[in-house]
């Protein structure tokens, strides 16, 4: 099975932690959903005719666009590509666009799943991010949107924010289960490279986030999940049984996935590809049939790297007997040899030819993983 991705780049206003490639004018916005129609023409081939499983709205604020240009999208996609009967489609909402009547117009056009930016139940915490809705537009989107019929919604939620005390973290996620949504994605406030935070933060104008924080919040996120009955399936990811969300778990699991639009990547098995991250760029060179993406061919060890990166960071494991096959035995053979001091310290198991990381673990998930990596100068 494979997965689509399609970045749509337009905001009302950027948030001051994004790095993603997005655009606050609508000025090309007309341009640009012409040329995304191309794209997915000349690209119709590059999955091989692998099924689509999945079908993800991305950005950017997808639901900024009106369902008229969301039907040109998914009607051109069936058009040249073969969906699954059980298909996952979801759009990313911002709060401040959730109503009722959107909502169900979105239902209508075949969308099954809802993923909602709330980030906080917190009017200061909001303020920092510099995000448009209030508190109580984020508690309503979601009840407007479940009143919709949506009954697969993942909610966002951000944690590190120098403004969230640990006392207000433990309410977001006590008003997160109130609203009886199955998903959650959580993730630490991260200052990027040339971002407004970044900019900021450097002139002392706000305070920047805090490790030991940031730690914190994590920890109690792992008590309070469980507690809830929420399963802890990828390091960001939370979900009550059946409710994972499908096209991330195959970035996660190695499936083939193609991304539209300008920055999109994709993944074939073999190579990985990039679209251009300009929307004007990414304009004219379709226009002119000109190649709009780079491309790179992976080697083994990078496929490798790769695999323990995203392996480990999920419910399922790094799978030492799916090395072995894929890889090779001296692969397999080192990651059990570079596992060994976190076993024994506790932030890894080994189970069945598999290596989980613990609760405490996931902690060090990244520092972890690289340090099963194999360098280029090894091989």
């Amino acid at each position: 099975m494979a997965g689509l991705y399609v970045h749509i780049p337009f905001c009302r206003r950027k948030c001051h932690y994004c790095n993603f490639f997005s655009v606050v004018t609508t000025k090309y916005r007309d341009a640009f959903f012409d040329s995304l129609l191309e794209e997915i023409f000349i690209r119709k081939n590059y999955l091989e005719g692998i099924p689509v499983r999945t079908i993800y709205l991305g950005g950017g604020t997808p639901s900024f666009v009106s369902p008229a240009i969301i039907d040109r999208i998914l009607s051109s996609i069936r058009n040249y590509y073969q969906l699954t009967s059980d298909i996952e489609i979801t759009l990313e909402a911002n709060p401040d666009d959730v109503t009722i009547s959107l909502m169900q117009q979105y239902r209508a056009l075949g969308i099954n799943r809802l993923s909602i930016g709330v980030q906080s139940f917190f009017d200061d915490d909001l303020q920092y991010l510099n995000r448009l809705h209030s508190a109580e537009r984020g508690y309503q989107s979601i009840a407007e949107a479940k009143e919709a019929g949506f009954e697969n919604i993942s909610l966002d939620l951000i944690y590190g924010i120098p403004t969230l005390t640990n006392e207000k973290w433990e309410q977001n996620l006590e008003k997160a289960f109130s609203l009886g949504i199955p998903h959650i994605s959580a993730y630490s406030l991260t200052v990027e490279p040339k971002t407004a935070l970044d900019f900021l933060i450097r002139k002392k104008a706000i305070p920047g986030p805090q490790e030991e924080q940031s730690i914190e919040h994590f920890q109690i996120m792992q008590e309070k999940m469980k507690m809830h009955d929420f399963l802890h399936y990828e390091i960001s990811n939370f979900c009550l049984e059946g409710f994972y969300s499908k096209h991330n778990s195959m970035y996660w699991t190695g499936e083939h996935y193609l991304g539209l639009g300008p920055s999109a990547h994709s993944y074939d098995g073999v190579s990985r590809q990039w679209n251009v991250g300009s929307l004007v760029q990414y304009i004219d060179q379709i226009a002119r049939n000109d190649r709009f993406y780079q491309r790179e061919e992976l080697t083994t060890i990078q496929k490798f790297n790769e695999y323990v990166m995203v392996s480990l960071r999920t419910i399922w494991g790094c799978d030492l007997e799916k090395i072995r096959r894929e890889f090779g035995v001296e692969f397999s053979a080192g990651s059990r040899q570079s596992a060994v001091p976190f076993i024994e310290s506790g932030d890894m198991i080994e189970k069945d030819d598999v290596l989980y990381l613990t609760d405490k673990g996931k902690l060090f998930a990244d520092g972890i993983a690289a340090s099963l990596f194999v360098l280029m100068s090894n091989a």
